[in-house]
């Protein structure tokens, strides 16, 4: 399936239309232009780069098991590139998790219970990819959110991903990649159609989701999806995204005493 990179940017309102969810049902994604104003993204990035500063003093190494993420920045100075769970780590991201609007999407789950996973699976997470020497994030391979129920032995459960564009990212400067109907994929497509990560390279079912600051995209979590390298090096390769899950079933939250889950072992390996 191919679809063109023109798709419809809608409106989230407080109930979705018949028309994103025959979109969603079909094509596994929605992306809504805006959602964060300006002043609200900046926000956003202010309390990141807070929650940054804090970890970098503490030389915290895991967020409820999951580990975090340095790299470098453009001057080499030390970042965060991965956070989890960053939501608990500041006002205003908790705010943000918060809002009513995201209540909107639950109907896509098609699942009774739906809710924003603050505190489960990896709760907020904030991804800061950079081009540049010493970056140890400037990409992420193709896979899908729900690999993880696999690894547990779970039935695959309901999961939307949900991202919030902080920057603005053109398809020919990496970015969001992903295979519309593949959410509709058997499990076996979904397990082995790519080599988990490792694969990063194009393919010619793939259409590039392009974003300004502000925007909000929704995926389902069987979709294959990947984050494309920039082909720009330093400040103009920066893309930092929020992701937090929208979840049904059994409440499962996570604790300082988690253990790492076992597909995090390899986050080292995401470059």
């Amino acid at each position: 399936m191919s679809l063109s990179i023109d798709y419809p940017r809608f409106s989230l309102g407080q109930a979705l239309t018949s028309e994103q969810r025959a979109f969603f049902t079909k094509y596994g994604f929605l992306h809504f232009r805006p959602f964060a104003s300006p002043e609200h993204v900046q926000q956003l990035l202010n309390a990141t780069q807070e929650v940054q500063a804090e970890w970098l003093a503490q030389g915290l190494e895991k967020a409820n098991g999951v580990p975090i993420k340095y790299g470098r920045d453009v001057d080499g100075s030390p970042i965060v590139q991965r956070f989890a769970f960053a939501s608990q780590h500041h006002p205003v991201l908790h705010e943000l998790v918060q809002d009513e609007r995201f209540e909107a999407l639950f109907p896509l789950l098609e699942a009774e219970g739906g809710r924003v996973g603050e505190n489960e699976k990896d709760g907020l997470v904030v991804n800061h990819y950079v081009n540049v020497e010493g970056s140890e994030f400037s990409q992420m391979g193709w896979h899908t959110d729900s690999l993880r129920d696999v690894f547990y032995g779970k039935r695959i459960g309901p999961m939307l991903n949900v991202g919030l564009h902080l920057d603005g990212t053109k398809a020919d400067n990496g970015g969001l990649r992903i295979i519309p109907g593949t959410h509709h994929q058997s499990l076996h497509k979904m397990l082995f159609r790519k080599k988990y990560y490792k694969d990063v390279y194009y393919d010619p079912n793939e259409i590039a989701i392009e974003t300004e600051p502000g925007d909000l995209t929704v995926h389902d979590g069987r979709m294959w999806h990947r984050v494309a390298r920039s082909p720009l090096t330093g400040a103009a390769s920066r893309r930092r995204v929020m992701y937090v899950p929208i979840i049904a079933g059994k409440y499962q939250p996570k604790s300082d005493a988690s253990p790492t889950p076992f597909y995090l072992r390899f986050l080292h390996l995401v470059k």
